[in-house]
């Protein structure tokens, strides 16, 4: 019988859902794109992201003329649904199928709901891009491993979004990047940033120039980086002795190959007390982020239970 802690925190091995990830990551990007066309620009692209939800990935509300629609991927319905303000409703079965199939049927449900998708028909951030309406070699859907994907997104949110909480600076969302795949919480000193050199595979330099314009300490989960996935913590820019710098828990590193700390999802999952465990690598990193960066930490940080009291009585 599976136990609660296993359902909380399951085990997928990356190597099992390879094709699986790599054609959803397809999907999430085309899907990404169609609420990047119609959303405001936001500092560092935060109107692109999709959200961790109770069934799977969401875009939230996008902003279509004077209404609003929404597209969600469902994990356990295995489906995509798309919704409109102004009561249109279309679904789509997740089930194998080649990006350009996934492509040409949301573009169709979009058109009865009338709603345009201008989008740039290519993926970022990989090599080699195919063009959507081509790509006929990613074509794997896994429903069990998806669903098993969404639920470590699902945990990662939650102690992401705990770890958040202690910061009252600027601050991100947690939010799913489809760029790379990966959940994402970013903290910002309040001080600019040296222009990123870019170099991101099928990306323009400009957009990492606006993503990391500020200076910061980014963590996440992506499902890479570790047998199951990895948590990872890393500064741009980064200060000098950042990666000698002695973080926790043990079994966390910093990785020359990916020049950041990782923490590999299986090593939190087998732990006592994964919360813990998580939350002291979140914390360790950005420690050694803000204290060799000097960053006022008196002035960004804070306890998310200073009202707690007042409230109680």
């Amino acid at each position: 019988m599976t136990s609660p802690a296993t359902m909380s925190w399951p085990s997928l091995r990356v190597s099992d859902w390879t094709s699986t990830r790599d054609t959803l990551h397809m999907w999430t990007q085309i899907v990404g794109k169609i609420r990047m066309a119609h959303a405001p620009l936001l500092n560092h692209w935060w109107q692109v992201t999709l959200y961790v939800s109770p069934r799977g990935l969401t875009t939230s509300t996008i902003p279509h003329r004077t209404g609003a629609f929404e597209i969600e991927f469902d994990f356990l319905g295995h489906q995509l649904d798309v919704r409109t303000s102004n009561g249109g409703t279309r679904s789509l079965p997740l089930q194998p199928m080649p990006v350009a199939e996934f492509y040409t049927q949301i573009l169709a449900m979009l058109d009865q709901l009338g709603v345009e998708a201008p989008i740039r028909p290519h993926p970022n951030e990989v090599d080699p891009a195919i063009p959507f309406a081509e790509d006929h070699h990613h074509a794997s859907y896994d429903g069990e491993a998806a669903a098993l994907f969404w639920r470590q997104l699902l945990q990662a949110n939650r102690v992401i979004g705990e770890f958040r909480s202690h910061f009252v600076g600027k601050v991100s969302p947690v939010h799913f990047f489809w760029g790379g795949m990966d959940l994402a919480c970013t903290r910002f000193s309040g001080r600019s940033a040296p222009p990123h050199p870019g170099g991101v595979p099928n990306c323009g330099d400009w957009v990492m120039v606006e993503g990391y314009s500020r200076e910061l300490s980014s963590c996440g989960f992506w499902p890479g980086g570790g047998e199951e996935g990895a948590f990872y913590s890393y500064a741009y820019p980064a200060p000098d002795g950042f990666a000698e710098q002695q973080i926790g828990p043990e079994g966390a590193y910093f990785s020359t190959e990916f020049q950041q700390f990782l923490l590999p999802y299986e090593v939190a999952r087998a732990a006592p007390d994964p919360d813990r465990t998580i939350a002291e690598f979140l914390r360790t990193t950005y420690e050694a982020a803000a204290d060799l960066g000097h960053w006022d930490r008196s002035a960004l940080e804070d306890n998310p239970l200073r009202w707690h009291r007042a409230t109680a009585s």
